[in-house]
């Protein structure tokens, strides 16, 4: 299943119905007095959509990635008429003031920063004069993010392996497409070291996924990030981290989660977990063995079919799944 132009349409206008809808909104914000018990749009003046501040930041950065890759899309022209009126230097200014803010050194740490460096990447892709002008000024934004994440990976000295926003496979992986994107070697090395440092000794790893609410596989969004590390030594290295895998053990990341209420929002992260195990399996699939490709291609063909149908509905899972769907269908900049 690939992408095409139909389904980018279909997730175009998705995201155009939610990047910019203010409410029902859930805020991380730690209020230091009276004064900062402010309404989202007054405290992020770009990303105060799609119900949280990292849902409207990859919302952003689905739109800017198909703006790229179907520049005949018929929301072209209102992907631009947002992108004109979101990303002006008074906006841009207003997300670094939020970030200066007393107690906001851990303000969507990691997930939202690798989201917002990945948004910053794919602008900075963009031929177009516009895709240059929105990529110019975001650009102030993404430098406070790799300074957070040059100051917070030093002092990380274990990883996080769950499979909610605080994973850091997941934001390690993101934020290596952003720093190759723009040619950042620091952040680049430094990634890389810490992965090597956090996951390049796992053997036999037994993770109990799924969980209720997890929305990323410890175990293939972990392979995903070091088949990204390690090239050519991956497959030694995958064979030692998941030794059964030819066997389809373990058998839960090869089948799609089952999702009981999809207007619950915690059990609908479940349809984002079949689509980031889709993702993960396409990332690695060409470095696996061959005996075991032919499951893995099975595998991420039921996981996309069990999720896509529920990327638009209820607006738990349709404030953000689509951005988890491109990334499965289109995972290569």
């Amino acid at each position: 299943m690939q992408l095409d132009a139909k389904l980018a349409s279909h997730f175009a206008h998705i995201a155009l119905g939610h990047v910019t809808r203010e409410y029902p909104n859930m805020i991380v914000h730690a209020l230091s007095g009276p004064a900062d018990a402010q309404p989202p749009r007054t405290l992020h003046p770009i990303f105060f959509g799609s119900f949280d501040w990292h849902s409207a930041v990859h919302g952003h950065w689905l739109l800017a990635r198909l703006y790229r890759r179907f520049p005949d899309l018929p929301a072209a022209k209102a992907i631009r008429v947002l992108f004109d009126a979101q990303f002006t230097k008074e906006n841009v200014a207003g997300e670094v003031a939020y970030l200066a803010r007393p107690n906001t050194g851990g303000f969507e740490r990691p997930y939202g920063w690798a989201w917002l460096l990945m948004l910053a990447g794919e602008l900075h892709r963009h031929s177009s004069e516009e895709g240059r002008r929105w990529s110019e000024r975001l650009q102030p934004l993404a430098d406070v993010f790799v300074e957070r994440f040059l100051r917070f990976l030093p002092v990380s000295t274990y990883p996080v392996r769950v499979g909610v926003h605080s994973n850091t496979a997941f934001a390690l992986l993101l934020t290596r497409d952003y720093a190759r994107a723009v040619r950042n070697s620091k952040l680049d090395a430094l990634c890389v070291e810490k992965a090597k440092a956090w996951y390049g000794r796992d053997e036999n790893f037994r993770s109990l996924e799924p969980s209720q609410d997890e929305f990323l596989s410890p175990s293939l969004m972990e392979a995903a990030l070091m088949h990204d590390v390690l090239g050519s030594d991956f497959a030694a290295w995958l064979a030692r981290f998941l030794p059964d895998l030819a066997d389809g053990e373990p058998a839960t990341i090869f089948s799609p989660a089952t999702v009981s209420d999809r207007s619950d929002g915690k059990i609908a992260h479940l349809d984002g977990l079949n689509l980031s195990r889709a993702w993960c399996w396409r990332l690695i699939r060409d470095a696996l063995p061959a005996a075991l490709k032919p499951r893995a291609e099975t595998a991420m063909m039921a996981l996309l079919d069990s999720a896509l149908p529920h990327v638009e509905g209820d607006y738990m899972g349709e404030h953000w799944l689509a951005s988890f769907a491109l990334l499965a269908l289109d995972p290569y900049a």
